[in-house]
């Protein structure tokens, strides 16, 4: 069979790709080996938010107990909570099915892997279907990055999918890993009741963010008696007596209920036999594309497999960018100026466009001006007045925005504007800002004196 564009993988970047191009009146075909949604809706960005959202309360009534505001207790069912998310992603992964049925996307199930450059095999559970293809967009997402000396055993020592499916919350939780996984699933089961330890290899949690971010988080967590191991490597960690048992290299043996691997995910691309399409990977196994996200003469790579950013709106951003390039609706070159990030829970940060730092490592000129929540009306009534939001300056025009604290995850949409578009600072004062908001600690941070970088 032949279709003008073959799809794989049916996360959030070839589900909305194989709609865009299916819109256009052409024929298209997605192959997905496991559940439409990928690892976002699946084991990631849903189900964590989920988790997130549902024990909220309890964040919500220490905050308040902390002023002297209010006293008692939150009991979270951590089984009903699971048997509601499960629900709940069921009935997205059915409606997503359904779309794609009625816009006439043809759905096939099995592991895709590259036949030539112009035809992908199918290893379906009756069979090997061969599919030719006028185009095709590779958006076959990631794995978690597995190490033999840490390697989860679904006992003690689980991954982040596995954790993802308890229902009974640990004593205590060791995470490896101080990055965006193990601080949002750390919050998750801190509020469950769990001692928290991370251990970190870099000297710095959250590495890829701002410096000063990464010291109010540690403040923040270790205010919250978590324990952190920065700057210490892992020699073993397996399941002993049924608990988890950690080794660092410095002999030092830490020991929990549970452990959670997360160091990072890496590009499913092994399966897939890209050499066979003339694909290059580069050293980390990452798709090698230009800058239109071609990885061939008629393949697209988006989303995680091309290692630009691993983040689901961004597949999403460039696998519609992919279909307008492969339609002739684009010549121009990719750009995601003023791509967004955020880490969820409490405190939450965001990140739009480019750190201080960055700057000053091209010999750019730069200042930054910043604004402290502790002064801002909405953090005050949360109890919650920890953190900040800065803003980075370059030639006069706003170039970088991040935040941490109390609920910043929803300045990042007028962040991105504010980035993408390179605000001055004229634009921000006739900008409206409501009262009381959080919003307004964005203005605040941008008409606040300008200080050179530390």
């Amino acid at each position: 069979m032949s279709y003008d564009l073959i799809v794989i993988g049916g996360g959030p970047a070839g589900y909305n790709a194989a709609l865009r191009a299916a819109s256009a009146g052409r024929s298209v075909c997605l192959v997905e080996k496991a559940d439409l949604g990928g690892t976002c809706l699946n084991w990631g960005c849903i189900p964590t938010k989920f988790l997130l959202g549902g024990t909220a309360p309890v964040e919500a009534l220490e905050a308040q107990a902390r002023m002297k505001a209010a006293a008692g207790e939150v009991r979270i069912d951590l089984a009903a909570l699971q048997g509601r998310k499960d629900r709940l992603l069921a009935a997205t992964r059915k409606a997503m099915q359904q779309r794609l049925e009625k816009a006439g996307v043809v759905v096939r199930r099995g592991l895709a892997r590259f036949d030539g450059p112009r035809s992908v095999e199918v290893l379906e559970e009756d069979g090997i279907a061969v599919l030719a293809f006028g185009h095709c967009i590779l958006a076959a997402g990631s794995v978690t990055t597995q190490v033999p000396s840490m390697k989860p055993d679904g006992v003690s020592v689980l991954d982040s999918d596995q954790i993802l499916a308890l229902t009974e919350a640990p004593d205590s939780l060791l995470i490896v890993g101080g990055g965006v996984i193990g601080l949002e699933m750390g919050q998750i089961f801190e509020r469950l009741g769990a001692r928290i330890t991370v251990v970190e290899a870099l000297d710095r949690l959250i590495p890829w963010e701002d410096p000063e971010v990464s010291e109010e988080m540690a403040r923040t967590l270790k205010r919250r008696k978590w324990t952190l191991k920065l700057g210490a490597r892992v020699r073993t960690l397996v399941s002993t007596n049924g608990r988890a048992e950690l080794t660092l290299e410095s002999g030092e043996v830490l020991d929990a209920a549970k452990a959670l691997v997360c160091i990072g995910r890496r590009p499913a691309t092994a399966p897939l036999t890209p050499t066979r399409a003339g694909i290059a990977l580069d050293a980390r196994g990452f798709i090698v594309v230009d800058a239109h996200l071609k990885a061939a003469e008629r393949i697209h790579a988006v989303g995680d497999v091309n290692g630009r950013a691993m983040l689901a709106h961004a597949a999403e951003h460039q696998a519609a960018y992919a279909v307008d390039h492969i339609l002739g609706r684009t010549d121009k070159p990719y750009a995601d100026l003023g791509l967004p990030s955020c880490i969820y829970g409490a405190p939450e940060v965001m990140r739009v466009g480019r750190m201080a730092h960055e700057f000053a490592d091209a010999g750019e000129p730069t200042q930054i001006s910043r604004f402290p929540l502790a002064a801002n009306p909405i953090a005050q009534a949360s109890a919650a007045t920890g953190g900040f939001v800065k803003t980075v300056w370059s030639r006069g025009r706003i170039r970088g925005l991040t935040a941490i604290g109390h609920h910043v995850s929803h300045l990042v949409s007028l962040a991105a504007v504010m980035v993408s578009q390179g605000w001055t600072r004229e634009q921000v004062e006739h900008f409206i800002f409501p009262h009381p908001s959080l919003d307004e600690a964005l203005r605040e941070a941008c008409l606040a004196e300008p200080e050179a970088p530390k």
